[in-house]
């Protein structure tokens, strides 16, 4: 019986030498750069509501840029080369305004004077609070000892970690590096500028012609799944965390430039709401209408409004469904902002609205 509890004994202390080891590894390597900039060659994952938590700690910059899959697949060096900045890309797919209000919250008390934001509609749907939100890691960015523990002793962070260090022998650095992309681990990327950016040698005209644009119009608006297109959609819901969020941000802000735009969706996304879901189409204008109003008259705010340049919304070419748009037209949003050739008139700022609407009315789908 002795015998026994010794053994057991034994087993609960290498237990805990190894749970304690692999947070020390954790701690050392930092894969994640929350306590320091990285000592090894650093590596960057895709996970960006995780990696930018690490990113507002390690990076320097003086530009925070924020969106959601319209705004992800912007390089910072093309961010820098166009606005004169130096940028941090924040841009999380599918992300609502509490998410992209808590983390720019985090990058402005870390510095950052300028803010470049996509907006749209979407991001004001109703959903949980931040302090509840399950997918984004709340106490990491803040450090709390809650969030530093389940970095230090998570088992994905400790394999993480170990990975790095393997990559940091020099006989073994070259092949792990090449290997990390097909591997089971999330920092694979070497280069900050490549987090979420699609490859250089990325084919675009396969991945965005009309064809696919067209396929993806008569998909939404198939009786079948055309609900989707308003799933989530309330004018005062929206209005409120527009206010919240967006307005609540940029008041306690004054010291920070906020350069806010709307993204050049394809026409189709409107036509799909005017065709399948015109009750959603005018909470969407209506909403954007109370945007425009309130913020061209906010002091630190300008607004940019692409959504009615007819060479790029009417050229279904340009997109890979009816509104994501290829890196072409990321391209000519660097440069709108740059001019600020479609910044939204305080004392018109419904004029480029008014014309989207005409356009949406006008527009025949081609067959």
């Amino acid at each position: 019986m002795q015998g026994a509890v010794t053994s057991l004994k034994r087993l609960l202390l290498a237990c805990i030498a190894c749970v304690l080891g692999a947070a020390a590894l954790t701690f050392v390597v930092d894969p994640l750069q929350l306590f320091r900039p990285s000592r090894l060659a650093a590596f960057y994952s895709d996970d960006t509501r995780m990696q930018n938590a690490g990113l507002i700690l390690s990076q320097s910059f003086d530009t925070a840029f924020m969106g959601t899959s319209l705004a992800i697949h912007f390089r910072q060096s093309d961010i820098d080369r166009a606005l004169a900045v130096h940028s941090l890309k924040l841009s999380m797919t599918g992300s609502n305004s509490r998410q992209q209000a808590f983390v720019l919250e985090q990058a402005i008390d870390r510095g950052a004077r300028r803010v470049i934001w996509e907006m749209d509609d979407f991001i004001f749907v109703d959903a949980a609070d931040i302090e509840a939100d399950p997918y984004l890691f709340v106490d990491l960015y803040r450090r709390t000892a809650k969030g530093i523990a389940s970095y230090l002793f998570s088992a994905s962070m400790a394999k993480e970690s170990l990975f790095a260090l393997l990559r940091s022998v020099p006989p073994l650095r070259g092949p792990l590096t090449r290997a990390a992309p097909f591997l089971p681990v999330k920092f694979a990327l070497s280069d900050v500028d490549d987090i979420y950016a699609l490859p250089r040698d990325f084919d675009v005209t396969r991945g965005y012609n009309a064809q696919k644009t067209l396929a993806a119009f008569a998909y939404i608006t198939d009786p079948v799944r055309s609900r989707f297109l308003g799933e989530g959609y309330g004018y005062a819901a929206m209005v409120r965390h527009f206010e919240q969020d967006a307005i609540g941000l940029i008041a306690r802000h004054p010291e920070v430039t906020f350069d806010i735009y709307f993204p050049p969706y394809s026409i189709l996304q409107f036509v799909a709401m005017r065709d399948a879901s015109p009750e959603t189409l005018k909470i969407v204008t209506d909403l954007t209408a109370r945007i425009a109003q309130r913020l061209t008259q906010l002091p630190n705010a300008r607004l940019h409004d692409f959504r009615a340049i007819k060479a790029v919304t009417h050229d279904l070419d340009n997109y890979g469904d009816v509104i994501h748009h290829s890196p072409a037209v990321d391209a000519k949003v660097l440069r709108w902002l740059a001019s600020r050739e479609y910044q939204v008139d305080p004392k018109a700022p419904l004029a480029s609205l008014d014309e989207l609407k005409a356009q949406v009315e006008a527009y025949h789908v081609p067959k």
